[in-house]
């Protein structure tokens, strides 16, 4: 029988089984990519372990072809964590082109796909940009107002000003623009993303949310949750500035301040943390907001289970993933308006803030905050967000995918 199913090539920098954020985004983008296309994926070989034993556990009937690679020791010495991230990714992204052109050719691949990393500053394969070129989701232009980073240690203010120069600067950013020209399709994270692409290309955009609900998530745990009078807040992501931690400290007091059962836990670990715990400790908060750490999967799963509120202050696209996972476990959120993922929680799925001034939504965070001190609103809230989620699920993020993809090509064809 002939296999009459399209080729694609993804590029998945990030993409490992297990895990949340960029790179649980590359995975179950894979995962659903595999149930529409015959996928051939490139990714690094420190994820090789962890993807074998996940494909040998739970075999696939169309599994992706995965192709591994890391640099050379003599290139990745210097690399640890986080730290060097962006220089690894670019020399991984120019040493693994010969590597995309001898896939694709062998295999008559035509479409190319960057997954991961989403950020549309950074390079892409210059042979793969030039085939039938998928890009996304990625984000770009997103700038955090001085209003907010006057706030944030010397380091951290002076990234914010570099990323607001590049915003500016987008539209004589030649490589960013050379992406967009030779893209097909544009998969943008936020409205933002998309208003930054050039006119000529809009046509090519849309708005697509990389992160989707993992239902059964909130069943597995249903029955381990102790609970007490007080009411618990969560926040959850990697203590950088941006990520807007230090605006639910402030509010926080106000929470207090009101209702003294009350508790606050934020689960990451980062730069920001030294200024979080003086900022605790200058509000008289200690008792009252815990800096757990970054913790494990299903210790994460736990508290989520035990919350009662779910906090996202990022003040651009981040803790997506958190965010939907409060879907999965009935719990409200709070989130800052992103253009983005936050459009899911508009119509009473969530209390999403407007980006006003740095004052004014510390203060609707705080007001949000004991407002779902109310248990029967929570519930409602967490109820609707439920509701709501089922439409959400990777299985119709599966769909999506496979259908904005399918015009894409079918487009091309076509002219």
């Amino acid at each position: 029988m002939k296999n009459n199913r399209t080729k694609i090539f993804i590029s998945a920098y990030a993409c490992e089984p297990g895990l949340g954020s960029e790179i649980g985004v590359g995975w179950n983008w894979v995962l659903q990519m595999s149930r529409y296309f015959d996928l051939w994926v490139l990714t690094r070989k420190s994820n090789q372990d962890t993807i074998e034993t996940w494909l040998f556990e739970n075999p696939l009937e169309n599994p992706p072809q995965f192709i591994y690679y890391d640099l050379p020791k003599s290139l990745r010495f210097w690399k640890k964590g986080l730290r060097g991230v962006r220089t690894y990714y670019v020399l991984w992204q120019k040493l693994t082109n010969s590597l995309v052109k001898k896939t694709m050719k062998e295999n008559d691949i035509e479409i190319y796909h960057l997954l991961t990393y989403g950020n549309a500053l950074w390079p892409v394969s210059s042979y793969g940009r030039k085939q039938f070129f998928i890009w996304g989701p990625t984000g770009v232009g997103d700038q955090i107002p001085k209003d907010f980073s006057s706030q944030y240690d010397r380091k951290w203010r002076v990234i914010e000003r570099i990323r607001r120069g590049l915003a500016k600067s987008l539209k004589y950013n030649l490589g960013y623009k050379n992406r967009c020209h030779h893209a097909d399709l544009i998969l943008c994270k936020t409205r933002r993303t998309k208003e930054s692409i050039p006119s000529k290309h809009q046509g090519k955009a849309e708005v697509c949310t990389d992160v989707a609900v993992e239902l059964q998530d909130a069943c597995t745990l249903s029955g381990k949750v102790t609970f007490d009078k007080k009411v618990k807040y969560l926040a959850v992501g990697r203590l950088d500035p941006w990520r807007g931690f230090d605006l639910i400290i402030e509010a926080f007091k106000e929470v207090v301040a009101y209702s003294s059962d009350v508790h606050l836990e934020i689960l990451g670990k980062g730069s920001d943390q030294q200024r979080l715990e003086a900022l605790i400790a200058k509000h008289g908060l200690q008792d009252h907001v815990t800096l757990t750490g970054q913790v494990a999967m299903e210790a994460y799963k736990q508290k989520l289970a035990e919350s009662d509120v779910i906090l996202n202050p990022a003040l651009k696209e981040g803790a997506v993933t958190v965010s939907f996972d409060s879907m999965a476990f009935k719990k409200p959120l709070i989130c800052v308006d992103t253009g983005g993922y936050t459009r899911y929680f508009e119509n009473g799925e969530g209390i999403v803030l407007s980006m006003s001034s740095r004052d004014e939504l510390v203060k609707n965070f705080s007001s949000s905050m004991i407002k779902l001190l109310d248990e029967e609103l929570r519930c409602g809230i967490g109820e609707n967000a439920y509701q709501a989620g089922l439409n959400y699920s990777w299985d119709h993020k599966g769909k999506e995918i496979a259908a904005l993809i399918s015009r894409a090509v079918a487009a091309n064809l076509r002219n």
